[in-house]
């Protein structure tokens, strides 16, 4: 240890004590612990943390420090499920995520044994809910946090069908409608439709993949606010596109890394998923061409890329992505740099669309590229085919963008 880390480990218990008083109900863990987290600290600092992270983890450890103090505990016992769970009840705290990390950094370090779990342990299931879950996972490589949400719905369906002692072939449609309206009560009409989302998943797997239901009831589980989707997506105009791109900065690696991201959604209608799972393998350089593997209706297609979009991952690529061994084109720019989630993807594009001026989000440049493919004459099943759609119909409702040849392609008239 070099005499700057000791420097450091000592000031920080002066602090400690400073702020708390010297420990004395276990002086052994709390000592440990303060020596851990400034190491940890160090350690972060050492690797390129932001400094929001970094002081982030320094204040929740403070807590967990003021926490521990005033327990009984035991070294052995600071880094369990039950201990974290009791912390994050007494500090209102949304996330441990320090405490996450201090473990895992300790067991690298060889000072326990296993590090905490990033997600709260859950209960598992049995039988066919356990079976759907694996399926979800093997075959749609489902991520972990979709995983966390499907079980988590699962698991209220599956305490519901036996309070009301109902057998998953006897399932109806009003079964399902009530659970639902008692399952979805205290949640936003977002969280009410993710959550519809998967218990169809599931009920199409109960009748396509194992014959339990003599009938598909996913399309027959809609929700109040679907009545209210009759009204065709919003694109933009091509004077707003101008306006977009015109605002669009390339000063910074930030920048630079939604002026890529802008561009794959505008001019490849891609999904804000489907951008972050982007890797540099994909990309053929010399053709101008990118491979799109993992797509809703899991058939990957290969899309030609526009001429400046390929330049404006070039330049993202020379001048805004980190040097990292991760292949993922779109990296985090703190370290450990590795593959953003779509929901940033999208928070990025949309606070580019609202530099702006503009109200919209970022699926309106998906839509504005149906537009595009529309008018240049592509057929509804072109259109399926280029846009990732499982069904025909999710495809149908762009016939309505472009206005021009509503009355061509609904009504077969001439232009």
């Amino acid at each position: 240890m070099s005499d700057s880390h000791i420097q450091q480990c000592i000031e920080w218990l002066n602090w400690y004590i400073q702020q708390y008083g010297p420990p004395q109900k276990d002086p052994s863990a709390v000592a440990r612990l303060i020596r851990a987290t400034a190491d940890y600290l160090d350690w972060m600092k050492s690797v390129n943390y932001s400094s929001a992270t970094q002081h982030l983890h320094r204040r929740q450890l403070e807590l967990f420090l003021d926490f521990v103090k005033n327990r009984r505990l035991p070294w052995q016992q600071l880094f369990t499920v039950t201990t974290r769970e009791h912390f994050k009840k007494i500090s209102g705290l949304a996330t441990t995520a320090a405490i996450n990390g201090l473990s895992r950094y300790l067991v690298e370090q060889g000072q326990i044994k296993t590090p905490l779990p990033q997600h709260p342990q859950q209960r598992k299931l049995t039988g066919i809910f356990e079976d759907y879950l694996r399926y979800r996972q093997d075959g749609h490589q489902t991520d972990t946090h979709q995983l966390v949400a499907i079980r988590r719905v699962l698991s209220a369906l599956c305490d519901y069908l036996n309070e009301q002692d109902i057998r998953l072939h006897q399932l109806r449609i009003e079964d399902l409608d009530a659970f639902m309206a008692k399952f979805c009560q205290p949640f936003s009409p977002g969280t009410c439709r993710t959550y519809r989302t998967i218990v169809r998943g599931f009920l199409t797997y109960l009748h396509h993949q194992c014959g339990i239901l003599k009938k598909d009831l996913a399309p027959l589980l809609i929700g109040a606010v679907q009545f209210a989707k009759a009204k065709p997506p919003k694109f933009l105009r091509p004077h707003e596109v101008k306006q977009l791109f015109e605002s669009l900065s390339v000063n910074s690696a930030k920048n630079l890394r939604t002026y890529v991201m802008v561009h794959l959604a505008y001019t490849l209608g891609l999904r804000p998923c489907e951008i972050c799972r982007i890797t540099l393998d994909d990309i053929a350089f010399k053709k101008a061409q990118l491979n799109v593997e993992d797509r809703k209706n899991k058939q990957p297609l290969t899309l030609p890329i526009a001429e400046q979009t390929l330049k404006a991952i070039v330049a993202y690529m020379v001048g805004g992505r980190p040097n990292s061994q991760d292949r993922h084109l779109i990296l985090s720019l703190s370290a450990p740099y590795g593959p953003i989630v779509p929901g940033l993807v999208g928070r990025y594009i949309q606070e580019a669309m609202h530099k702006a001026g503009l109200s919209s989000t970022p699926y309106w440049l998906r839509h504005s590229y149906a537009q595009h493919l529309l008018s240049s004459g592509a057929s509804i099943y072109e259109i399926k085919q280029m846009l990732g759609h499982r069904h025909i119909e999710s495809s149908r409702k762009y016939l309505h963008i472009h206005t021009d040849l509503m009355r061509e392609v609904i009504l077969d008239e001439p232009l």
